[in-house]
């Protein structure tokens, strides 16, 4: 290249030069370009990982890092965030690493509890303790059902619960959002 720029005419040898310059700061990331840094990605576009548990060991947690102690909770302050490794989809342009660590994921499992059919299982057959079998809680089901739902006592209880959102599936996973 230095033998060209020698015979070339030197004011296109320090336009190639520049252009050799500006192919290298494509490496910076431009927040005005087209491309979106991968960590920033929506979560349609990234695969995570699930959040690994730890079952209630806090050290194995202090070790790596992160994962989670506790599954659940009703209420927003309850549940506990994590870190969660995640990779782009293939297909998908973007700028950075591919793989990264995406911060506040919550520590969320859903089994196949739902909360309206559970409901409708209280309501209609709770004196027979449905509900209490369909949340996994079959030693107080069976008690349910010897007592035709503690006269009628238990049954309106247990109903009330559900609605205050005190009685959950025994599994401790929430309510799964989709009927």
């Amino acid at each position: 290249m230095i033998i060209i720029c020698f015979t070339w005419n030197r004011g296109k040898c320090s336009s190639h030069a520049g252009a050799n310059k500006s192919a290298d700061q494509q490496l910076e990331y431009k927040p005005e370009g087209p491309l979106v840094l991968c960590k920033f990605l929506p979560k349609e576009f990234i695969e995570c990982e699930e959040p690994i548990d730890h079952k209630g060991n806090k050290t194995a947690k202090e070790e790596t890092g992160f994962g989670c102690v506790k599954f659940g909770g009703s209420r927003y302050e309850d549940v506990e965030k994590t870190k969660v490794s995640c990779t782009v989809l293939p297909d998908i342009e973007c700028f950075g690493p591919r793989s990264f660590f995406r911060e506040g994921v919550p520590c969320i499992k859903y089994s196949d509890h739902y909360f309206a059919t559970t409901l409708l299982y209280s309501i209609l057959l709770g004196f027979l303790g449905m509900d209490r079998f369909c949340l996994g809680q079959t030693g107080t089901a069976v008690g349910k059902l010897l007592t035709l739902g503690g006269m009628g006592v238990w049954w309106i209880v247990d109903v009330i619960l559900l609605v205050t959102n005190s009685l959950q599936p025994e599994d401790g996973s929430n309510w799964n959002p989709y009927v």
